[in-house]
């Protein structure tokens, strides 16, 4: 198994660009809320094709008006590298320093790829048009990425984004602490050194849940999804006894001496301070 990290205290949060005012508004106050656990960055979602690009931008600055690092994520389906080159340009110029650089997902009815295939072209090319200006961030899966078509050519698919110039990577999240021990000891047979850190999922609610794990292959543990429909309606009782998992998961991984941890926020914060409180303990 790989070497624990000794620094695990390490926190980073990502938000959606809104669509309303009253998401704004809503945003604001969850980054003020999460911010008091002094995140190392906050990451900032990328629509299907860059369908929220202009939000992307304009919640990154809004952040980074405040004093905190903003990481806009960049997202090459669907686009031209002429696209991406004019992004890039503007995210220097605002002096933005960290990208998470995904594939993304292809949207409903598109002809077109665009000018990339892989995630791993897209982040040798932003290495080719701004060598070392921005850290980057990319995508790692514990359990393996929904359309890889073995474990083996997923872990090389990891080599090959940092073989292309990747600094650090961010899981898909998941549920069973062992499938990400699992895949550090792969990473290290395979002589993977950057940071992989583990991304995590608050539990809202089983619907919710189960619509985003069966978009991108994390898995629900058999005894974790009886015990969430146990609760049916009781919202109240199915947040609780998700927070008192995911803070089990948290703090295992914490304690081994994961290098950081990432929280898909969803926009909410109640949830993840309950997480972060009780793993501070």
């Amino acid at each position: 198994m790989n070497t624990p990290i000794s620094n695990p205290s390490t926190l980073s949060f990502e938000f959606f660009p809104p669509k309303t005012v009253e998401g704004i508004n809503k945003l604001r106050e969850t980054r003020s809320q999460l911010a008091k656990f002094n995140p190392e960055f906050f990451s900032v979602t990328f629509g299907a094709g860059g369908s929220t690009r202009d939000r992307t931008l304009d919640t990154v600055l809004e952040i980074q008006k405040t004093g905190l690092d903003a990481a806009p994520h960049i997202s090459c389906i669907s686009s031209s590298k002429e696209e991406i080159r004019d992004l890039l340009n503007k995210y220097q110029t605002h002096g933005i320093k960290r990208l998470v650089a995904l594939r993304g997902d292809v949207p409903s009815g598109e002809a077109s790829a665009g000018d990339f295939r892989y995630a791993a072209e897209l982040v040798a090319f932003i290495r080719a048009e701004t060598g070392d200006h921005f850290h980057i961030e990319v995508a790692a899966y514990p359990e393996f990425h929904p359309e890889a078509r073995t474990p083996a050519a997923d872990l090389q698919n990891l080599q090959r984004k940092i073989e292309a110039g990747a600094n650090s990577a961010i899981t898909q999240y998941f549920y069973n602490a062992d499938s990400y021990f699992r895949f550090m000891d792969q990473c290290d047979a395979a002589d993977i050194k950057i940071p992989v850190v583990p991304g995590i999922m608050p539990i809202y609610n089983i619907t919710q849940l189960a619509r985003f794990s069966s978009i991108c292959g994390a898995e629900i543990p058999r005894w974790l999804k009886m015990r969430l429909e146990e609760y049916g309606d009781d919202m109240a009782s199915l947040r609780a006894f998700g927070i008192d998992v995911v803070s089990e998961l948290c703090e295992t991984l914490r304690v081994w001496g994961v290098p950081s941890l990432h929280f898909y926020t969803l926009n909410q914060s109640v949830v993840i301070s309950k997480v972060l409180e009780n793993i501070s303990e």
